[in-house]
């Protein structure tokens, strides 16, 4: 078991973003290397993984890994860094079974390539998809090594070992560099993947050790390492106005005007498409600087088609929650037992209906893309800082018909992800402005493009009725959850599809747990675009059911701690039972779930009024988490929490404490704003707030005291963190706000309760 607390690190050395041109340029193309290459799987393509160089150049288009003639280490990133850490944590897998110093080993952003394999950041997926091949991919290249000064020494490979960028024969006393090795071992076979061994992880000396972020020097000097920073010679800047209301196309526009304005080369309609998500119709206006199309942008007078969605509004949407509510769900999720009977038998019920608005992702640095269209090869280059850089390539192809291999794509470092960079509307909007425009360009969101042209985590609402039985156990369960959806076609029909993480599943906890267990969802539709969100689903699900098992745990007049337990069971694995067949495992939760109280101390002290304890849990992106929230509420209704404490479980392996740290206080940070403060007021089909005086986000006086994590090792595979630990942070801090007042919320934000007691 391994215990962390708060604690901030700091630099490590960056290489700027680079294509594979720039990366052989950088990483020295005038001398011998030894080159791997990417592979997918490396048990299936191993013969694939190192590229024979040739004599005073290199490499591999695939490469992932150099060692230099004159030494140096350079290893590619493909992962999109949105602030996870992922640039940082990835690359040191590889290092650490190459046995290399880390302070010799450059990192290098790579481009869209699909020799990489996939290239993504969502879903906490890039640490899982990645660990072992990247084991597999160090250990390979250590073995060629070793074997390459074992046949310079003429002695078994057996008795040769690599450490710290050179190999060692024991027995004679010798050593040899990387650096001297790589001609050598450039020339060998490569080995069969499954006679490679791998390091005994009891003997890392880089996985599990505090790194700080390869970028973080450049970051806090303001070095140019995002996509709005980018600059090309030449280039022009461009703004696009949208309709205010979702999904409303351009009639007409002053277009003569705008283009009479100084510093503006142009402006033009685009018609778009019927996507959401995708090109919406819009006026591009090109000008000599940011500034300046800023400037042209609030001359600009254009006629809008507003469509059918004016006729939405937030209080429209609550008041046929509420009607809907009391009928039969449209879609039956669950059903176990009897119900009506549970309920009709049951010592005690409770009854309540939770709801939770739209809201932003509200990253840091507002969308934004550099485009080059060159007509006359028909190519277009972009630099994006994007979450899925094949989904923008994908939609350029599908609207614009340019052939994939025709497009290069260039990540960039982005300001701020949260599903929100998933979406590649921006970077279909750069490149059909692009097309019009004879330069490069840059397209830049203004921070109100950026909250009103979001891809928005869906709100929804949920009616509860609970059952406990005359010895406290939970006996019934019911939810009734009407959400959002979109009218698409699929299959030349039209269908409402809930938005992400705007869909209950049937599974969920503790559907699978109640003898007695009803789900319903009924879907409302909306023309409201609607995207992924820091842990879809999980993200508010978390603190509606958690809440609601805390009301439950009251009305028996049970210990939360306890009252979930007996929930859980004592069963090791609960079997999945609906079309996703996902097993959980519980006592991985239960694990956490006394690990968390035993390092809170619940139930240990005495809280006075106005102070309390709240605990949840919740499985998240595979990760098992619990959390216990301690706060304060002043008797005017002022809310301060105190500490936070986290128990996760997340696999065999912590890859760099830091940066795992950094993500559990992160996401318990981004719980409490999320829980505190934002939510979107839909008028008119349109969202009312633009930016951040009408939009509230935590600030520094408001975060927690103290925030204790401590990782529970446990022997299943290595996932990731970067959003199994925000769901349990709602339901823990509401759970202690009712400890300390007796006040439930059932409402978000908690800006919209009244906290005060007497």
């Amino acid at each position: 078991m391994k215990t962390t607390h708060m604690n901030f690190a700091l630099p490590i050395s960056p290489v700027e973003n680079s294509s594979r041109r720039d990366f052989l340029q950088q990483t020295g193309v005038g001398g011998t290397a030894l080159v791997l290459g990417s592979f997918w799987n490396l048990d299936l393509h191993a013969e694939q993984a190192v590229a024979k160089p040739v004599e005073g150049s290199a490499f591999t288009p695939s490469a992932l890994i150099k060692i230099s003639s004159e030494g140096s280490v350079t290893l590619i990133s493909k992962q999109p860094e949105i602030g996870q850490g992922i640039k940082t944590s990835l690359p040191m897998v590889i290092a650490e079974e190459l046995e290399v110093n880390w302070k010799d080993v450059k990192i290098v952003q790579g481009d869209l390539n699909p020799a990489y394999g996939g290239q993504f950041a969502g879903g906490s997926l890039s640490t899982p998809l990645n660990y072992d091949e990247f084991l597999k991919l160090g250990a390979l290249a250590r073995t060629m090594l070793i074997t390459a000064a074992a046949q310079k020494w003429q002695v078994p490979v057996t008795e040769c070992h690599a450490e710290k960028s050179k190999v060692i024969h024991a027995a004679s006393k010798r050593q040899a560099s990387y650096a001297s090795l790589v001609s050598l071992a450039a020339a060998l076979p490569v080995p069969d993947v499954k006679t490679v061994k791998l390091k005994d992880p009891a003997k890392y000396t880089l996985i599990g050790s505090r790194i700080g972020g390869v970028d973080n020097k450049e970051i806090v000097t303001g070095k140019p390492l995002f996509g709005i920073d980018v600059k090309v010679p030449g280039m022009l800047y461009a703004v696009y106005e949208k309709c205010p209301a979702f999904g409303g196309k351009v009639v007409s526009a002053n277009l003569e005007a705008i283009k009479a304005l100084p510093g503006i080369r142009d402006a033009f309609i685009i018609e778009g498409t019927e996507n959401l998500n995708g090109l919406m119709s819009g006026v591009a206006i090109i000008a000599e600087s940011t500034w300046a199309s800023f400037a042209a942008r609030k001359q600009l007078k254009v006629v809008w088609d507003e469509g059918k969605v004016v006729n939405e509004s937030w209080d429209d949407f609550s008041s046929k929650a509420q009607a809907l509510s009391k009928q039969a769900g449209a879609i039956n999720l669950r059903k176990d037992g009897d119900v009506n009977t549970a309920f009709a038998n049951a010592a005690k019920t409770v009854e309540a209906s939770y709801s939770y608005p739209f809201i932003s992702h509200a990253s840091i640095e507002p969308q934004n893309c550099t485009a080059w269209y060159k007509p006359e090869d028909g190519s277009l280059e972009l630099w994006v800082p994007t979450q899925n850089p094949a989904a923008g390539q994908a939609i350029v192809t599908s609207v614009l018909k340019i052939p994939k291999e025709k497009i290069t794509l260039h990540m960039t470092r982005s300001g701020g992800g949260f599903g929100r960079r998933l979406s590649a509307d921006y970077v279909i909007e750069a490149a059909a402005i692009a097309m019009k425009v004879n330069a490069p360009m840059k397209l830049t969101w203004s921070r109100e493009d950026d909250m009103r042209h979001d891809h928005y985590r869906a709100g929804g609402f949920h009616f509860l009725r609970g059952a406990v039985d005359s010895k406290g156990k939970l006996t019934a369960w019911h939810n009734h959850f009407v959400t959002f959806a979109n009218r698409i076609m699929r299959d030349g029909k039209s269908i409402l599809q809930p938005g992400s993480g705007a869909s209950l599943s049937g599974e969920e906890f503790p559907g699978r747990w109640v003898e007695n267990c009803l789900l319903e969802q009924t879907p409302m539709e909306t023309g409201v675009p609607m995207g992924p969100w820091r842990a879809p689903g999980s993200n508010v699900f978390a603190w509606v059911f958690h809440s609601f098992i805390d009301e439950l745990a009251h009305a028996a007049g049970r210990d939360p701690l306890a009252f979930r337990l007996e929930i859980l069971g004592d069963k090791d694995i609960m079997q999945g039972t609906g079309e996703r067949g996902q097993p959980y495992n519980v006592g991985r939760m239960r694990r956490v779930l006394k690990e968390v109280a035993e390092k809170s101390g619940w139930g240990q002290r005495k809280f006075p009024r106005g102070q309390g304890q709240g605990i949840a849990f919740h499985f998240s992106h595979r990760g098992y988490i619990a959390e216990v929230a301690e706060v304060t509420v002043s008797k005017d209704g002022q809310l301060k929490v105190d500490r936070v404490v986290v128990a996760t479980d997340i696999g065999s392996q912590i890859v760099n404490l830091s940066g795992a740290e950094n993500q559990v206080q992160g996401s318990v940070i981004d719980g409490i704003s999320t829980l505190m403060f934002p939510e979107l007021d839909i008028q008119r089909g349109r969202v009312v707030q633009g930016n951040f005086n009408e939009y509230g986000l935590l600030r520094m006086p408001d975060s927690p005291t103290k925030i204790d994590v401590h990782f529970v090792k446990s022997d299943f595979p290595v996932t990731g963190l970067g959003e199994p630990a925000f769901p349990p942070l709602a339901p823990a801090v509401c759970n202690a706000i009712f400890a300390a007042t007796g006040k439930r919320i059932r409402q978000l934000p908690l800006s919209r309760s009244d906290l005060r007691w007497s």
